[in-house]
């Protein structure tokens, strides 16, 4: 018999696949659809105006994501939310690494302050780390472009953008090779390209500096969640962080108990 954990799993994935599609209804329908708010700590989907317009630099985030599969969840602002990709293999450096991209749901711009642990049997249930963040710019020819251009490259199937993040930068470009959602991500050659595997080197969340594992048992994570989140981690950082716990636990036993002291004072 399959374990409870993983028919929650499956009906979730049942549910989300047979639900309609309400996209037509709005931009964000579709991520609110699939999504309990009372049971899940993801935010609620809502627009933001067009900060665009405003020439406020756009956002970018990329957020490590141990769901049913490990991915990567590349997002870029448009438009008062965040279009959306899941990339298995996380974003390459190397030029030569085409890394598929398969676009989902757009995402509202507050999940891009998310980093947590969505409870099991929910879409996309298990641990989220935000790995990189940073600013993006479309490209047209040698000048940076602008949401019409964003919404024609799209249409045409080529996106041309630049990154300047805490791990991701330079020139990058999306390109739909299959259908409506396939693309691949691939890193352009310039001064930021690079055989390095950052999803190995600098696996580490870039808001808390914490691995898989720590968010996941931060959050409450049931044990099969803790155990995928910590798989996800690179090995030298799970031995870390393994050598690092009974220092922990000794620094623990040590510390006083200042309340139990100061009730002993008092009587």
């Amino acid at each position: 018999m399959a374990p409870v954990e993983n028919d929650r799993g499956s009906r979730a994935r049942r549910r989300a696949a047979t639900l309609p599609d309400l996209s037509r209804y709005g931009t964000l329908a579709e991520y609110n659809r699939k999504r309990h708010f009372g049971v899940t700590p993801e935010p609620a989907g809502r627009m933001r105006g067009g900060g665009e317009a405003a020439g406020r630099p756009l956002q970018f985030v990329v957020q490590k994501h141990r769901a049913s599969h490990l991915h990567y969840d590349f997002r870029l602002e448009h438009r008062g939310v965040m279009l959306s990709w899941a990339v298995p293999k996380g974003p390459s450096l190397d030029p030569s690494a085409k890394r598929l991209a398969m676009e989902t749901e757009p995402h509202p711009m507050d999940y891009n302050q998310f980093e947590g642990v969505i409870p099991e049997g929910e879409y996309g249930g298990g641990t989220v780390m935000i790995w990189d963040r940073g600013v993006w710019a479309p490209v047209v020819g040698d000048r940076l472009g602008d949401a019409d251009d964003v919404d024609r490259q799209l249409a045409k199937g080529e996106l041309k953008f630049v990154l300047l993040g805490e791990k991701l930068s330079g020139s990058w470009t999306l390109v739909r090779t299959r259908g409506e959602r396939q693309w691949l991500l691939i890193k352009h050659r310039d001064a930021h390209a690079s055989d390095e595997d950052l999803t190995v080197t600098r696996p580490r969340s870039v808001v808390s500096g914490r691995t898989m594992a720590e968010i996941a048992r931060a959050a409450g994570a049931t044990p099969r969640q803790l155990a995928q989140a910590e798989s996800t981690d690179p090995p030298a950082v799970r031995a870390a962080t393994a050598a690092a716990a009974p220092a922990r636990r000794t620094t623990a036993a040590r510390r006083p108990n200042r309340g139990r002291a100061a009730v002993s004072r008092r009587a």
